[in-house]
This record gives C-alpha cells, structure tokens and sequence, in this order.
C-alpha cells in the first residue's frame, strides 16, 4: 500500500516532464518559420483543408505534418479562403493560419495600353500566363453590352486592370469595357456645347484618331481643335491613322501615296467625316479632348521632329512647316544618304 503513492508520483512527474517537453516542442514549432529563405506562392484549392495545405508545404520541404498542426488547428481553427497565396520568408505556423483565412491573395496586373487595336489587345490577353483563356477573337466577345454592330473596336478603356488567379480574360474585358462606357458617358454629359458629333459614338470615333496622332497630353486639345474646324468646315480630316487602319494587313510601316488614293470607309483623303467606327483604343485624356477641343483657328499641322507637332492656320505656313521638317531630317542624314534634296514625302 505504501508504494502505490510513490508510484502515482512517478507517473505523475513523469507525464509533467512528457507534457513540458511536448509543450516545448509545440512553442517552439510555433516560432519556426515555414518557409526557406526565399519568398514563395502557395496556390490553395477551393475546399482544402489545413491538412492538405500543410501536406502541400511538407512536399516542399518547409514543414512536416504532425501532432503540433493538428493541435494548432483545433486551438486555431480557420476557414481556408482558395486562391494564391504568397508566403514571405519567416512567415510562422500562426501567420500562415490568418493568411489562408483573410483571402488576401496575389494581385495580378494586366494594362490595356492607349492607342492599342482591340486586335492588338487581344494578343497582349493570349499571352498572360495567369487569366484563364475564353476570348480568342472579338467575336467570343458579342456578350458585351453597347457594342454597336458588334464591332468591339474603340470599346475597352486603356488602365492597368487588377485580377486573381482563376479569373478569366472575359471578365476582364468586361470590366474595361464597363469602365470605356462610364468614362465616355462623363465626357459626352460634360462636353463642350455646338460640337459637330451627332452621339456619344462619334465623339469616341474621333477620341480614337486624336490618341493615334500624338502622344503628347499638351497637344490632345489642339490636335481636336484641327479636327473638329475640318467637320465644321466640311473639310475632309486627311489623317494618316485612319488610313493605316484601313489598310489592316497590308500596311507594313509605310504609307505611299497610292495608299492615300486608295478609298476605303476609313480613308480620310477620300472620304468627308468620321471614319465608321473608332481606329484604337482612346484614354481617358483622349476622350477629354475629343469633348473639349481647343480653340482657335489652326486646320493643319505636322510632325516637328522632337516628337511634337507645328499647327499652322494656313495652307502656306503648313507647307513651309512641312519643308522645315524636310530640311531638318535631311540634315541628320550622313552625306551619302542626303542625296540633292529633289525628293519628297
């Protein structure tokens, strides 16, 4: 009877010495970081539990699955938001537990560029590693509202567009096209009164050739101010972009005067008015313009060689622009290629 009390204290102080080793080993679990030295991304699939999550970084040589994630998560229990997470060197078993439940995933970017074709655009979507592919022409894009004649050109507001993994090139586009729509129904609410546009589209169309003719925020407002005296005047626009839109394949970076003759419903020397439809894909800055062009009274002007434009009010002082810039490039040509100066462009 007497060794029973001595041997109950032995168990006991031995299960003291097991559970203070376990709680040792368990606190010093929680301060060990899981992941190498280098940042890292963990994808979690929709309803997976801690258990394969920790399986997936045991695989990786971050961690190992045992008793202490077992009892982390009935003493820590979460709900696992899927999506892509990244995990910073250091991050603790703790840190990682309120990562996965705050759904605060990687952010992707992709940016529509001004002045690009839906065309062009679309390749820039093929190319993105992380969107989930549907679009593969402008055709898969019909389910988009306000799209007249179905012709998606012109549609899709220039911006850097933030997505998460498992999101699709559709949904995206649909954004930028929901933001164009806004964007283009403030500048038509705000425009400038007695305008030659007959709607919203129009003003689009010629937001369109202003962000292919320059580059140059400063210039945007003038470049419209050319263009909207032309319509006023009945003038035909005779502007480059819309004619290289209209040649589609066959303009390989030259336009010779053939081309200019040429007539298509985009051919601006041939035709009066505003192309059919936008030629790119204008900014915000762009649709601005088109709504609050400058004024004044210059109809011409042309590149001046430093990435600029000359606007004249004439027709003789844009040609002297004009062999002011003939000058100017011949001059930066080596003497063997400047030739006599008899050319023309």
């Amino acid at each position: 009877m007497k060794r029973r009390p001595a041997f109950t204290l032995l168990f006991l102080l031995l299960a003291a010495v097991v559970t203070a080793g376990a709680w040792w080993q368990y606190a010093r679990f929680l301060q060990t970081p899981l992941t190498p030295a280098e940042d890292d991304i963990l994808l979690v699939e929709r309803g997976a539990s801690l258990h394969r999550v920790v399986e997936e970084l045991q695989r990786r040589g971050a961690t190992r699955m045992d008793w202490r994630w077992r009892l982390l998560g009935r003493l820590q229990p979460v709900t696992i938001k899927a999506g892509e997470y990244a995990l910073p060197a250091g991050l603790m078993p703790r840190q990682l537990l309120r990562l996965l439940e705050s759904g605060k995933v990687v952010k992707h970017y992709f940016t529509i560029v001004e002045g690009w074709t839906v065309r062009q655009m679309l390749a820039a979507l093929a190319r993105d590693r992380v969107l989930v592919h549907t679009v593969r022409n402008s055709g898969d894009m019909s389910g988009l509202a306000g799209l007249p004649g179905g012709n998606p050109e012109g549609w899709f507001l220039p911006e850097t567009y933030v997505f998460e993994r498992g999101d699709d090139d559709l949904g995206l586009l649909r954004r930028a096209h929901g933001a164009m729509q806004q964007a283009l129904a403030d500048a038509w609410a705000e425009r400038a009164p007695g305008l030659p546009y007959t709607d919203p589209y129009e003003l689009l169309v010629m937001a369109s050739i202003i962000e292919k003719e320059t580059s140059l925020g400063s210039e945007r407002a003038d470049i419209a101010g050319v263009f909207v005296r032309r319509l006023e005047k009945n003038w035909r626009l005779e502007t480059d972009p819309t004619v290289i839109y209209g040649m589609g394949d066959d303009y390989h970076g030259d336009i010779r005067r053939q081309d200019l003759k040429k007539d298509t419903p985009y051919n601006t020397y041939t035709r009066r008015g505003l192309p059919p439809t936008p030629i790119a894909l204008p900014g915000a800055a762009s649709l601005q313009a088109a709504a609050h062009p400058a004024g004044g009274d210059t109809m011409f002007f042309v590149a001046d060689g430093h990435g600029g434009h000359t606007f004249s009010r004439s027709l003789e002082e844009h040609n002297a622009a004009v062999r002011k810039l003939l000058r100017d490039d011949r001059a930066k040509l080596p003497d063997e290629q400047a030739g006599d100066g008899s050319g023309g462009r």
